[in-house]
């Protein structure tokens, strides 16, 4: 399945951390509201059946909002719930394996590093990439800054979309003009935020700033 690279500008990827005035439901939807153009589902200590219960609701959401929706990591969530796509990172099955599981019909994003990896997933038949982590950032603790100089080659060395993700937000969205990605992936600098329809907004727009510069 062919991934479109405009619904990589504002991609959200969710985190339970944040959630306090509004449930997780109600912050994807001001998100939704906002701008953004996909959302990734991504839950860590759920149980599978308050998982595949929540999948279930964001999907028919994501759906009403015609913006693709992709489950982190959990292939049979992603099935059960039919979501549009599947994200998987280097430690888990590759697309290749992950593919015999879901499909033709479904969306996949793999996570990568290098040049070298970004081809590896297009071999093996993913359908967009993550790359990062640009900047420092408290979601992931244990990653390595991402180059400005390696982003660029993986872009140059595939044809299917980009996302950068890692640390980005709207005060160093702009540092990534002219690498070549499609867009950004954004955790906190979405779901942290006081006003998420309002950031969405801004972010949405300085990211099509940032690509189209």
């Amino acid at each position: 399945m062919k991934c479109d690279k405009k619904t990589m500008r504002l991609y959200a990827v969710t985190d339970r951390a944040w959630v306090g005035r509004q449930t997780l439901y109600e912050q994807v939807e001001s998100a939704l509201k906002g701008g953004a153009t996909c959302v990734q589902l991504r839950e860590k200590n759920l149980n599978e059946d308050d998982f595949l219960n929540e999948a279930m609701e964001i999907s028919a959401l994501c759906r009403r909002y015609a913006v693709p929706f992709f489950i982190n990591d959990n292939v049979e969530i992603a099935v059960k719930c039919h979501a549009d796509g599947i994200h998987v990172g280097q430690e888990d099955m590759n697309a290749a394996q992950v593919r015999q599981r879901v499909g033709s019909g479904m969306m996949i994003g793999v996570s990568v590093h290098s040049a070298e990896e970004a081809l590896d997933a297009v071999r093996n038949g993913a359908d967009c990439l993550g790359a990062g982590a640009m900047f420092s950032t408290s979601t992931k603790t244990d990653v390595d800054i991402l180059p400005k100089e390696t982003l660029r080659d993986i872009c140059a060395a595939v044809d299917i979309p980009v996302v950068a993700i890692g640390g980005i937000g709207k005060k160093n969205i702009s540092q990534l003009a002219g690498t070549g990605i499609d867009g950004v992936a954004l955790v906190s600098a979405i779901f942290g935020a006081a006003d998420i329809e309002k950031e969405c907004r801004l972010l949405r727009r300085l990211s099509e700033e940032m690509v189209n510069a």
